[in-house]
């Protein structure tokens, strides 16, 4: 049985054994029983300069194969979003890149018939963010021009989506945060796009745990009153809204909202923390899901999407249920650094030759961190080849100096 020292929280190192590998299955037909996206990272070269403020410059095969293996599990990939650093390190001309790389590669699986895939659309695997990130925020005009320079950013990212054949999701920005005076504001400017939108889109409402710049988004600082100002908006345009992403990470807000919505518009989990009763439903209502974590368990999550899909909700049910934990100290505070815990399973899966990320990310965790989430993995059978996992701690932890 494979076996490695880990530090403890008292200082001390403690020698654990890893579970045998478990072997999940990939689907042999498409998904059904849930809309499921795992939002995914970016991986970048390991030669470039992945240093705070540096251009992103991305390994572009072991990015789109990462794409390829959500894929191959069922799930639709989520893409250009914050799990991809955007607004962390990721620049508006790498993300245009890789929306229009992600695209054509969509459109090949597609055009493969795989069984996980077969008789899916490149807008049913990919969603792709659209925001307002090549804006200044420094030199942002205020008013009507300010709302007006906002709404010509996103036009320019929803073309770039819509061009690669990607489902629009309509990220939330900093920039309208800042410029917005109230309300009306925010049902000026959706109001316009989403009149303007070819194909239903995704509303991404992000919290503040995420992004402390997006304080007070839709017009105020009250999450019922903000959460009536969204209603309204949606409710004036439904057939222009195909569902919405909430990361609020408040389940009973979530389980509310999913009630009120109109009944053509989906709600896409994006509660990193209590997914699996959301997923689960009440009964009435379920959620979909559009996940940083699906990126980091997803051949698991497509485990318990297929046992949904066959009619086992309790045995779905259960297997979101034993990766909470690895859920949870992921996206423990500073939430900001979750992305830091989906790199790492990719490195120690091997899914990366490096355990690197756009602008210096990789630092966002210690390496007491890193050992519990190498260690719920496991426990959640979510190391792909435990000797290689092993083996690849180690050579981090000995850099660290943990054992010298």
């Amino acid at each position: 049985m494979t076996s490695l020292y880990l530090p403890t929280a008292t200082g001390s190192l403690e020698r654990y054994e890893l579970a045998p590998a478990v072997e999940w299955a990939r689907p042999t037909a498409p998904l059904t029983a849930r809309h499921a996206y795992a939002a995914a990272h970016v991986i970048p070269e390991v030669t470039a300069d992945n240093t705070p403020g540096a251009p992103a410059v991305l390994d572009w095969d072991t990015t789109l194969a990462y794409r390829r293996e959500l894929w191959s599990y069922g799930l639709g990939v989520a893409d250009a979003m914050d799990t991809a650093q955007r607004g962390m390190g990721l620049d508006w001309p790498a993300t245009q890149e890789l929306i229009r790389r992600s695209g054509a590669e969509a459109a090949a699986v597609v055009g493969s018939n795989a069984d996980a895939t077969r008789g899916k659309t490149v807008r049913d695997l990919l969603a792709c963010g659209a925001g307002t990130d090549q804006l200044d925020l420094a030199n942002l005009p205020s008013g009507r021009a300010g709302l007006n320079a906002v709404v010509e950013a996103y036009r320019e990212q929803i073309k770039v989506v819509s061009d690669a054949g990607a489902k629009v999701i309509l990220m939330a920005s900093r920039a309208l945060a800042a410029v917005a005076q109230s309300p009306a504001d925010y049902q000026y400017m959706y109001g316009i796009l989403l009149a303007e939108a070819d194909e239903p889109v995704i509303l991404h409402w992000l919290g503040t745990m995420f992004d402390p710049a997006l304080n007070g988004y839709w017009g105020n600082n009250d999450v019922s009153a903000a959460t009536e100002i969204f209603l309204e908006l949606i409710r004036a345009q439904p057939e222009k809204v195909d569902g919405v992403k909430v990361s609020l990470l408040d389940a009973s807000h979530e389980t509310a909202l999913r009630a009120a919505l109109p009944g053509s518009v989906r709600l896409y989990t994006g509660d990193d923390f209590n997914y699996p009763e959301l997923i689960h439903g009440d009964g009435t209502h379920y959620s979909d899901a559009l996940l940083g974590i699906f990126a980091a368990i997803y051949p698991a999550a497509s485990a318990a999407l297929q046992a949904y899909d066959d009619g086992e909700a309790h045995r779905g049910r259960e297997i979101l249920d034993s990766t909470r934990e690895l859920g949870k100290h992921i996206f423990s505070s500073p939430t900001f650094y979750y992305k830091t815990g989906v790199a790492f399973l990719s490195w120690v899966n091997a899914h990366q030759p490096g355990f690197q990320m756009v602008g210096g990310l990789h630092s966002g965790r210690s390496a007491l961190h890193l050992a519990e989430t190498f260690r719920l993995a496991d426990k959640a059978g979510l190391l792909a080849d435990p000797d290689v996992a092993a083996h690849r701690f180690e050579w981090l932890l000995a850099s660290y100096g943990v054992g010298a």
